[in-house]
């Protein structure tokens, strides 16, 4: 995440909504504070998790609740139409990514580590490996032309920590981390309705993050193999 003065925008993926609020969700509030724009993209809502709501309720309450995250913060939220622990990895889904990838053209993406204990996190991860090709790629013709993605970062979720390997830390400003925390708020799961305090975890995540890089707050993000090149990147 270079340090640039020129408007990026940056497109976070999830799985499920919620998933980049949590672990990119104050980097995001940063950058959109910092005049650049930021997309999330929810590939599920995340609807089976609640033991009170049925799976229908609890979708069009975490669809809700993931825009009014989006209104705090300043992002834009999208969703496709796929359920939780029943997303698929086929070239569906990668195409439709990459037809989000070429309409938005973000100059960066985050998204899930490759090794998770939901299969939904690793098949968002593969499927934004390939759709980051299928976006590229001119020979591939679709009804937009091709965009490459600049910078592509894996986000710290404690649910996808098998190999992960945080490498860039971004700094995280008062402002920007109490919006944040403002919008996690807007989430009943993230306030601990359904068993697990997610937002007194990650608040002590940057802390974790932060102090042991000269920083009050911190998120951490992988740039995996691939992205050797990134590593000295960062972006105020």
């Amino acid at each position: 995440m270079n340090d640039t003065n020129q408007k990026q925008h940056i497109l976070a993926i999830g799985a499920h909504a919620g998933d980049q609020e949590l672990t990119a969700g104050a980097v995001l509030a940063k950058y959109v504070m910092n005049g650049h724009k930021a997309t999330l993209l929810h590939l599920t809502p995340g609807e089976k998790g609640h033991k009170m709501l049925s799976a229908e309720d609890y979708a069009k309450q975490k669809i809700e609740e993931a825009h009014k995250f989006g209104d705090t913060i300043g992002a834009d939220v999208r969703f496709l139409d796929y359920k939780d622990a029943e997303l698929p990895l086929d070239e569906t889904v990668k195409y439709q990514v990459a037809d989000i990838i070429r309409e938005l053209k973000p100059s960066i993406v985050i998204t899930h580590w490759s090794r998770s204990m939901h299969k939904d996190h690793e098949n968002t991860h593969h499927i934004v490996q390939d759709a980051r090709l299928y976006a590229a790629l001119e020979a591939i013709k679709r009804d937009l032309p091709n965009h490459r993605i600049k910078q592509l970062y894996y986000s710290e979720n404690w649910e996808d920590m098998y190999g992960f390997n945080p490498e860039v830390f971004i700094d995280i400003p008062e402002d920007a981390f109490e919006k944040w925390i403002a919008g996690l708020n807007c989430y009943a799961f993230a306030r601990g309705e359904t068993g697990f305090p997610y937002i007194d975890y990650y608040k002590a995540l940057t802390v974790v993050r932060g102090v042991v890089n000269g920083f009050k707050r911190a998120q951490a993000f992988a740039v995996g193999p691939a992205g050797v090149h990134q590593r000295l990147q960062y972006f105020n």
